[in-house]
This record gives C-alpha cells, structure tokens and sequence, in this order.
C-alpha cells in the first residue's frame, strides 16, 4: 500500500516517465471508449424511449409509422430539456465540440471545460435520442477530452504532456465511435494536435486501439456500413469523373457550412431582437425539426440508415438529391439552434447522397465506360466529410474503415483531395477552425498567428522597480497622449501600437473602473515582446519534431 502511494506521489510531483505514460494512455483510452459505447447505447435506449423502435438503426423507416404530432413534439420536448441543461451549466448556453478540443490543445495546455463539456454531452445525448439531426462523434470527442483534462489535472502534466493525453483520449473515442482505429490515431493528429510528432504516436496508437477494443467487445469486428459486390471502378476512363465530384463535393461542404454558420448568426439576430431566453431557442429548433421530419423522417438522428441505402443504391436520383438538401438544412437549424451534436456524419449523409446523384447521372451518360454508381456515393460521402472536418488523411481512411471495402482507394483520394483543396481556400480550412475564427480565436494560420493570444501584456512587462525600468516621466507623457495597452491585453494587441509608433517601449496600466485615470504599472518593451513570442514559436516547433 505503501509503495502505491510512493509511485502516485512521484508520478503527481515528477510527472510519468515513458512507459508510466503509455499505461496512463490505455487507461484513458479504455475509459474514453467505454464513454464513447455509453453515450451511443445511452441514444439508442433513448431513442427506443421515446419512439418505440426496436432497432435504432432502421430509425427513420419505424418513424414512418408514427403519428405526426410524435414526430413533431418528441424533438420539441428534447429540445427544451437541452436549453435547461445549457442555461444552468454552461455560461453561455453553448454546446461543446471538436472546436473546443482543438482550442484547448492549442492554447491550454491540452485542458477542456469539464462542468460545460458533461453538460454538453449529456445535451448532445438528448438531442440525438430526441430526433436532433447532427453525430455523435462531436460530443464523444469533447467527453473524452474532459476524462483526459481531469488526468491532466490530477497528475499536474505540463503542456507538451497534456496535449498528448488529449490526443490519447480523441483517438480512443474516434476509433471507439467507428470501429477504427488507424483513423482513429490519425484524428487525434491531423485535426486536434496539428502535428504528427514521433513521440505522441505510441501513446496515441495505444489508447485509439484500447478504444477499438471495447467497441468489438460489444458490436464485434464488423464495419458501420455493408456496400454491395461489384464496385468496380474503370480506371483510366472514369478518374476525371472523380476528379469532377471532388470539387462538386468540395463547393457542397462549403455551402453546408456556410449554411450552418449563416443560420446560427440568424438565430442570434432572432434572439437579440425578440428576446426570447436562451433556454428556449433549442425548443425552437426541435420545433422546426420536428415539422421537416414530419416529411422527412430521414432526417431524425444520426441518419446511418439512409446513408446505407445511399451507398447500397437503394435511392432514386431525385430521391438522393432531395435528401440531400433536406439533411444540410435540418443539420444546420440543429447545430445552430444549439441543441448540440456533431457535424461528422451529417457531413457522411450529405456526402454519400449528393455522390450518389453525381454517380446516377455520371454513369447515365457512358454507361458502357462506368462502374457501379454507388461507388461514387463511397467518394462523395469521403470528400464532403474531408472538406468540412479539414481532414483529408484520417477521413478517407475512416471511409475505408467504417465500409470495408480498400478496393477503390484511388476514387476516394482523388475525390478527396480536390474538395479539402477547394473548400480549404473558401473557408478557414474547417468547420472547426472557422468556428474558433468566429470568434476571433485564430489558430487557422498556424502557431504564428495564435500564440501572441496566449501572453498577457502583464507577465512580460517590466515594472517600475525594474532595474532596466523606462523612464517613469517618458510613460506618463505618453499616457497623456494616449499611447499605452492594459496590463490584461494580449501580446496580440500590443505588439500592433510598437509597429504603429515605432517606439522601443509603451506604457503598461491598469484601468481604473468608470472614467478614473489610468495606474502605471510598468512597461511593454518590444524587445521583451519579440524574445516572448520567439521562445515560444521554438518550444512549439520542439514539440511538433520532437
């Protein structure tokens, strides 16, 4: 007992060597795929609930059946629950995502908001049990990274250590949300570290297959979707038709984007100008669900049925395309309607639809030069993804993953690479990464733009007994004349009044409240500046090589 305290003590105080490390990373990606499993049993019991349907993977067919006032109160209901949750345990009553992970890798040593991230979660978990049309790979993603922020907590892990326990915890619950877990690992890297460094992939491989165990212990070593025999594909001739549904899915993830983001920002405006509390735009949200899926009951959920129908050929082209439309929109009022979920499989949905349309006409025009249309549905349903995660690499491999099917891997990185090369220019590289722009968190441009952000004025500056001080008359003067920053300004705000003035040093204070003048407290020195952000462009550019 007494040597299980010792080594606890060390590992707080010293922090884990190598090997501790990997076995704190299959911890965490054990508990990281049992909470991935808990959360898409916890919708499927919900669902059952709720709707009566035995098997939630043949939702929105059992949904047909149904009297339409169910089908429009049920997200009504669950919309209102989830504002409640939202008004008493966030701040804001905003539901936690993929951006948020992404954010607190970059600019909190790898820590997430834990209360808001449960919250959240649990949100999530209601909204998708409840007929809200988003995935539940978003809010895994974010409930495992508060599993990982709490370890980061408990064992006191510096910034490189944290992030890389962030990364354990997304892998885990990728690949325990997908049965995958190559792409599971990738995930972690390509979307939330941002880098591939040697030192994260062991620990990382280890918790993502952790997490593909504790799925195959449960649903077995089976794929999410089963394709049809026969997709062959006619290299020479058909690759330009790929090369044409790249950037054909590439312009559709940016208008489902810009769709999303355009609905959230009337959604504000409605709010502001009616008033209506907070708690209640959810209810307002499943309200308009509820009406599309009285039409459509596709749109209820995850929407994995139709996704499989699409990649099996089973729909008509008017059918793929309506649908298509249909499932942009309502993803969009759910997402923006802040009633939580993720963004992955509808993108998957919207993908495999609108690939399958192309497909339909495609193979319409040569018939005698093509292969199976539904191949283009497997291409489309990568591209789109890829273009709104920003991940070409571990979405195509998950596309691999989640069908089985390895045979045709040139359509599908073909397809892929145009639209994550086209939308890329017409976003800010991502549905996540355009996200934290809205709101003026800039991590799109690489660690040069982000981490002036992360250094307050105050722990750089030089106080007035400083021995190498400016000179207390030289920062009054030009206090006077209005040229001084706030000691809780970023470096990212100071740094533009050195360019703007040319001066070696501004002054330094803090704001007195209401009109009261301003208290000196030392100076910014532009050269204290520049050493600040360079020693911390070095320990980034370490960490990414290391």
């Amino acid at each position: 007992m007494a040597s299980a305290v010792r080594f606890w003590q060390v590992l707080r105080e010293k922090g884990p060597s190598q090997v501790t490390f990997w076995f704190i990373a299959l911890m965490i990606g054990i508990a990281a795929g049992f909470a991935a499993l808990f959360f898409r049993k916890g919708i499927s019991a919900l669902q059952h609930t709720l709707y009566g349907v035995e098997d939630v993977r043949l939702m929105h067919s059992f949904a047909e059946s149904l009297p339409w006032y169910l089908i429009l109160l049920i997200p009504v209901g669950g919309g209102l629950v989830v504002g409640l949750i939202l008004h008493w345990f966030t701040p804001d009553g905003r539901v936690r995502s993929v951006a948020d992970v992404i954010e607190g890798a970059a600019l909190d040593n790898g820590r997430v908001e834990e209360r808001a991230g449960i919250a959240s979660a649990l949100a999530s978990l209601i909204t998708l049990g409840s007929g809200g049309s988003s995935g539940r790979e978003g809010p895994v993603v974010h409930l495992a990274a508060v599993i990982s922020t709490r370890v980061s907590k408990w064992i006191r892990a510096d910034g490189i250590t944290g992030r890389d326990l962030l990364g354990c915890a997304v892998a885990a619950a990728v690949s325990a949300s997908f049965n995958a877990p190559i792409a599971g690992a990738l995930f972690a890297l390509e979307v939330v570290l941002r880098h591939f460094a040697v030192h994260a992939f062991a620990p990382i491989v280890i918790a993502s297959a952790a997490g593909t165990v504790i799925n195959r212990l449960e649903f077995g070593d089976v794929t999410e979707f089963s394709l049809l025999d026969g997709g062959t594909l006619q290299f020479y001739v058909e690759l330009p038709a790929f090369l044409i549904l790249g950037l054909v899915s590439g312009l559709i993830a940016v208008v489902f984007m810009k769709a999303t983001f355009w609905a959230e920002d009337m959604g504000n405006a409605l709010q502001r100008v009616t008033g209506i509390p907070r708690w209640l735009r959810p209810a307002i949200a499943g309200l308009m669900l509820g009406a599309i899926a009285i039409w459509y009951p596709h749109i209820i959920g995850v929407g994995y049925e139709t996704t499989s129908a699409a990649l099996t050929g089973q729909l008509l082209l008017h059918e793929a395309i309506i649908f298509t439309v249909v499932k942009a929109a309502a993803a969009a009022i759910t997402i923006a309607g802040r009633m939580g979920g993720g963004v992955f499989s509808p993108s998957l949905m919207v993908g495999a639809m609108a690939g399958l349309a192309f497909g339909i006409i495609a193979t319409s025009i040569l018939p005698e030069m093509s292969g199976s249309g539904t191949l283009y549905a497997l291409a489309g349903m990568g591209a789109v993804a890829a273009a709104v995660l920003g991940a070409p690499i571990s979405t195509t491999l998950i596309v691999f993953e989640l069908t089985g099917d390895w045979q045709t891997g040139l359509a599908v990185m073909v397809a892929v690479s145009l639209s994550t090369a086209l939308a890329s220019r017409l976003v800010d590289r991502s549905f996540f990464l355009t996200q934290l722009e809205r709101r003026n968190i800039h991590l799109a441009a690489g660690p040069q733009a982000y981490l002036l952000a992360m250094f307050r004025v105050g722990r750089v500056m030089r106080p007035m007994d400083h021995e190498n001080a400016a000179p207390e008359e030289k920062l009054l003067t030009l206090i006077e004349q209005g040229i001084y920053t706030d000691t809780n300004a970023t470096l990212e705000r100071a740094l533009p009044i050195f360019e703007r003035t040319g001066l070696d040093f501004v002054p330094v204070v803090q704001l007195a409240p209401g009109d009261g003048p301003p208290a000196l407290e030392g100076a910014l020195f532009h050269v204290d500046a520049l050493k600040a952000y360079n020693k911390a462009l070095a320990a980034t550019a370490a960490e990414e090589h290391s």
